[in-house]
């Protein structure tokens, strides 16, 4: 159950969500989660992938290999980041050759990882390039499910089983012409970190006082010896978007997602691995062609400068983006653990999911 239904009460942002609330709900993304398990439990693994649109190879992001917004983002385990860097180099040239058999495209895949070795027995290297191609060419708009699906099958968050989590954002502008106009922001988390007592749900601190009411239970105390003894995790936050905002602009809006972290009670400790990315569907330019408005796209001369239209979004108007980014990812971030499932992996290891009904009591005695 997400978040908004088990606590219909909890207030999570001023902004309304999308349709799906998911990062599906922003214009032509597509996504698709890919979970790979095993009969003998020992594997819990898989894939996500985020295409910015279906004809992603036709356009070219104009900021550099680490906003190649163009390129699909894969989500999945530590130990399958090449399979899954090779798989997409498999599926352009097995798909995306031109006339001539060649490769046109420049590929610089983006993958992301969290390690989810607990639960999962990564030596026996069960994702295979296959997977990714599937995952590329079976992506679509629909609802994705959360939890333990896709590339956070294994994941571990505030000691709950979580997982995959979405959610999005509704925010009113104006375009270039000054009509009026809506804006989405979506949020998609692979939550993999976190200690059991900063879990907090709408400012309440629910891992504190579960906490307490176990020590209580088991009448004993946990000491600050045994709790630096345990190890953060990490996080990854791919924020997609289709308010026209350049790279430096989508830099600031990914570090928004921290905000949205800290609320649910992500602190960066040494250890954590987090990281933040975000892509905008507004501008799009053509792979090495030169579009200018009123003429037909033409080849681009390395040697001849030439201008690019693009557009961006006022600085001075930009907050309600920021607001929403962190909002969706603190509630992607509830649904990647409330919709976690109780799972037994790797050597008989079981990691509980969330008690909803002692969550909700809490948060609800406290709102």
């Amino acid at each position: 159950m997400r978040v908004r239904e088990a606590i219909p009460g909890l207030r999570l942002g001023f902004f309304k969500p999308g349709k799906l609330n998911s990062i599906t709900d922003v214009p032509g993304v597509l996504v698709n989660v890919t979970t790979i398990q095993s009969e003998d439990k020992n594997v819990n693994t898989g894939l996500t992938t985020i295409l910015s649109r279906r004809d992603w190879h036709k356009y070219y992001a104009f900021s550099g290999k680490l906003a190649s917004s163009h390129r699909p983002i894969i989500l999945t385990s530590s130990a399958a980041v090449g399979d899954a860097y090779r798989g997409t180099y498999e599926y352009c040239y097995r798909y995306r050759l031109n006339t001539e058999g060649e490769m046109p495209l420049v590929i610089v895949p983006v993958v992301g990882e969290t390690y989810d070795g607990f639960l999962s027995d990564n030596g026996r290297f069960p994702l295979t390039t296959e997977h990714v191609i599937d995952s590329i060419n079976n992506a679509s708009s629909d609802a994705v499910l959360e939890g333990c699906t896709g590339g956070g099958t294994g994941s571990v968050c505030h000691k709950f089983k979580a997982g995959t989590g979405f959610s999005s954002r509704i925010v009113k502008g104006v375009d270039a012409a000054g009509n009026k106009v809506v804006y989405t922001v979506g949020v998609i988390v692979q939550a993999n970190y976190g200690l059991a007592d900063t879990f907090h749900v709408g400012g309440v601190p629910v891992g504190a006082i579960l906490q307490e009411e176990q020590e209580a239970a088991q009448k004993e105390r946990v000491t600050t010896s045994e709790r630096t003894v345990r190890k953060d995790g990490s996080i990854i936050v791919v924020i997609a978007i289709d308010a026209p905002l350049l790279p430096i602009q989508l830099k600031r809006l990914a570090k928004r997602a921290a905000v949205g972290l800290a609320k649910v009670g992500g602190y960066g400790y040494n250890s954590s691995g987090d990281v933040f990315l975000a892509f905008s569907t507004a501008n799009k330019i053509p792979y090495e062609e030169l579009a200018l408005p009123g003429q037909p796209p033409r080849p681009v001369d390395p040697m001849q400068p030439s201008p690019m239209i693009v557009q961006m979004t006022d600085n001075e108007s930009i907050d309600g983006l920021f607001e929403s980014t962190a909002d969706a990812t603190e509630e992607a971030i509830y649904n990647a653990i409330f919709m976690g499932t109780t799972m037994t992996g790797l050597k008989g290891r079981t990691v509980e999911a969330a008690d909803i009904g002692k969550i909700k009591a809490i948060v609800e005695k406290r709102l």
